[in-house]
């Protein structure tokens, strides 16, 4: 498969660590405020710069969907699974006894008897991560020997994995917001959403009930994306 994509380090690092900040419960309750701090102007406008998403969305000429798509699933895996390791101190069973993104979505877990789970969001994330893990190495799923082909279902367990990674961002938005400002990673996690949900608007890998919850979110970020190029194409016509 492909290699995985690499965003620049943020211009300005934050030099506090998760022990700098105080371990006070936010959970579920983190976000009872009139605007939710991910969509305030003064966080929704910081990005990485020089990050052009669209673009990194789109299918290459002459590349195979199928080995597009697994090689960003890998990429996008690799990136939202560091992420999340980084607030992970803070996603405790007490601080979040639900796994849960905005508006209190509840998500719950599906065990192999297809049961509905409805357990803490560590454990959560913990049984989707592995879940993807062992998705990405199985050779008969995600082949990395060159001609062999992508099993038949393919895209439907892309989705799948996209579902889960989209809901972890959900819930570092919702649940772990001041813990990712604390730390200077807002920018990190506005440009990694924002290119996760252009990617799976580009290849139809969700579905609107599922980015509802963050809806208002996607449409914040996209409208200051384009607002750096309107600004630029009105410099040209003057």
């Amino acid at each position: 498969m492909g290699g995985c994509h690499s965003y620049p380090s943020s211009t300005k690092v934050d030099s506090k660590t998760p022990r700098d900040i105080n371990n006070e419960k936010l959970g579920i309750n983190n976000n009872n405020q009139e605007v939710q701090p991910y969509l305030q102007q003064q966080n929704v406008c910081h990005s990485l710069p020089n990050i052009d998403v669209l673009a990194l969305a789109k299918l290459p000429p002459g590349v195979d969907k199928s080995e597009w798509l697994a090689s960003n699933t890998v990429a996008f895996f690799k990136h939202i699974n560091l992420f999340s390791s980084a607030l992970s101190e803070f996603c405790t069973p007490s601080t979040c006894p639900t796994a849960c993104g905005p508006e209190n979505t509840v998500y719950f877990w599906n065990d192999d008897q297809g049961r509905k789970l409805k357990c803490s969001a560590p454990l959560y994330f913990d049984y989707a991560m592995s879940y993807i893990q062992e998705l990405l190495t199985d050779e008969e799923v995600f082949p990395t020997k060159a001609g062999t082909k992508f099993p038949n279902g393919f895209v439907f367990m892309v989705q799948k994995v996209f579902q889960l990674l989209f809901r972890t961002l959900a819930h570092i938005y919702w649940s772990h917001y001041t813990e990712t400002l604390a730390l200077g990673l807002h920018p990190h996690l506005n440009t990694l959403f924002l290119h996760l949900t252009h990617f799976c608007q580009q290849h139809a890998l969700l579905d609107p009930e599922d980015t509802e919850p963050l809806q208002d979110l996607i449409a914040a970020l996209e409208q200051h994306s384009r607002a750096p190029k309107a600004n630029a194409d009105l410099n040209k016509s003057n």
